[in-house]
């Protein structure tokens, strides 16, 4: 029987047999990670990240997919959004995913070559609500990794959902994140929602590539004044007081909404997020 000591928190009742692979012999930690799809080879995986729902974390995961996939990148996303996915809408996509068999899924793919997968690709029905529990919402999320056969990608974007939650957490522990930007709007909860899913990031060793702002200003469209719709901008102090970088400030432009209405987004070149480019090149 294993000695009673300080190592292992569970000492006074763990037996020989409890104790062989038990993290705390060896000094180790316990590893979640999941093996991707034996037909996958991803170089990047990058989270898009909020502390709180709303401010367009899919708009900037869908804006980054189309700049890297016109540079000539091989892009996939991953919507981890499960109960609120928007990725295929944006795109035109409607599914059913196809297979390869019953353990491979293949992803649908965009008009201009950025692999998709998303709960409502294989939904029969992809109005009908999602009324899961976190741990199974999590188990669909851990087989987008395992199950979907993405190929040869540079990267693939994570489109978390908002929180600090099952998913985030899931993601952060059972994949190989590179990095994260955060999403934020310019409103008074900026600093919190900031705060939020950077202590997230350091809690999980996961490197915060920089944040990005949405709906940053509105420009007229007679004299092209910018307009601060939701008043002046602190973004740029808030990045530098968590020591992140300023990755983009996002204007409100109804061409984006009215593109991803459309299905129509992968014709957006989103070239305020050219930033975000610039740190992706760099890890």
């Amino acid at each position: 029987m294993a000695d009673k000591d300080q190592t292992c928190s569970s000492a006074s009742t763990c037996g020989r047999e409890s104790c062989e692979g038990c993290p705390s012999k060896s000094g180790g930690t316990q590893s979640f990670r999941v093996e991707q799809n034996a037909y996958s080879n991803i170089k990047h995986v990058i989270g898009v990240v909020s502390g709180k729902g709303g401010v367009g974390k899919s708009l900037v995961t869908a804006s980054l997919a189309n700049a890297l996939a016109a540079s000539g990148a091989n892009v996939g996303i991953l919507d981890a959004d499960v109960t609120g996915p928007s990725i295929p809408k944006m795109y035109g996509l409607t599914g059913p995913a196809g297979a390869l068999d019953e353990n491979s899924i293949l992803p649908e793919i965009t008009s201009n070559g950025i692999k998709v997968m998303s709960l409502n690709l294989i939904m029969p029905d992809p109005e009908q609500a999602v009324i899961w529990r976190g741990p199974i919402i999590a188990g669909v999320v851990k087989q987008f990794w395992t199950d979907v056969v993405w190929g040869e990608l540079d990267y693939l974007l994570v489109d978390m959902p908002p929180g600090t939650g099952d998913v985030p957490l899931t993601v952060f522990q059972s994949l190989p994140v590179d990095g994260v930007f955060i999403v934020t709007s310019p409103q008074d909860l900026v600093r919190m929602i900031v705060a939020k899913a950077v202590n997230m990031a350091k809690m999980m060793d996961i490197p915060v590539l920089g944040v990005i702002e949405n709906y940053s200003y509105l420009t007229c469209p007679d004299c092209g004044r910018k307009i601060e719709v939701f008043g002046k901008s602190r973004i740029g102090e808030i990045a530098k007081e968590f020591g992140v970088a300023l990755a983009g400030q996002i204007p409100i432009d109804p061409a984006y909404s009215e593109k991803s209405d459309a299905g129509l987004f992968a014709e957006v070149d989103n070239v305020s997020i050219a930033p975000a480019l610039d740190l992706l090149r760099g890890i």
